[in-house]
């Protein structure tokens, strides 16, 4: 008995609480690490230069599998600097960044573009274009999440499977 009201205050405050579609750490994630970390600013370094290495290794990885295929295309594709700052200088720009609230929805790589593009001093016309392409991508993105219709790409997967397997035992 008590079992049981214990797991349905459970799903209460699961189910009452709405889920997100959340695909990037942006800026409303950097801007809560603060507080995350009790305000330990030793231990915030810590945790935003983690996530910096992470991010950047992991940008270095695909294109290093890209440039694995077709070198030209990784070199276009992944042609923006991003290791122009030093960790210090890009929190501290990705810090100034997120205080503005029309920029907590970028992703932070694409912050990190845009903190080495003032670095490099790019023209301003340049580096608003990009924030304004990236404001309108991550929109129209989150939209579509919003309207997706779920059970039709479960369903399609299924049969991507199921065609799959079938095709393994011919």
């Amino acid at each position: 008995m008590y079992f049981k009201s214990i797991i349905r205050i459970f799903f209460l405050f699961y189910f009452s609480y709405p889920q997100e579609n959340k695909l990037f750490w942006d800026g409303l994630d950097w801007n809560k690490i603060l507080h995350d970390a009790k305000y330990d600013t030793e231990l915030v370094f810590k945790i935003k230069t983690a996530y910096l290495h992470g991010t950047l290794d992991g940008r270095l990885y695909s294109y290093l599998r890209v440039w694995a295929e077709n070198n030209n295309i990784a070199d276009n594709v992944f042609s923006e600097t991003v290791d122009y700052l030093t960790n210090r200088e890009l929190i501290r720009n990705l810090d100034h960044f997120y205080k503005d609230p029309l920029n907590s929805y970028i992703p932070v790589p694409n912050a990190i573009i845009i903190s080495n593009m003032y670095a490099e001093r790019i023209p301003i016309e340049t580096i608003n274009n990009y924030i304004f392409s990236t404001r309108k991508w991550i929109n129209d993105l989150t939209l579509d999440l919003d309207t997706l219709n779920y059970s039709k790409l479960l369903e399609e997967k299924a049969l991507k499977h199921n065609n799959k397997s079938s095709s393994q035992f011919e």
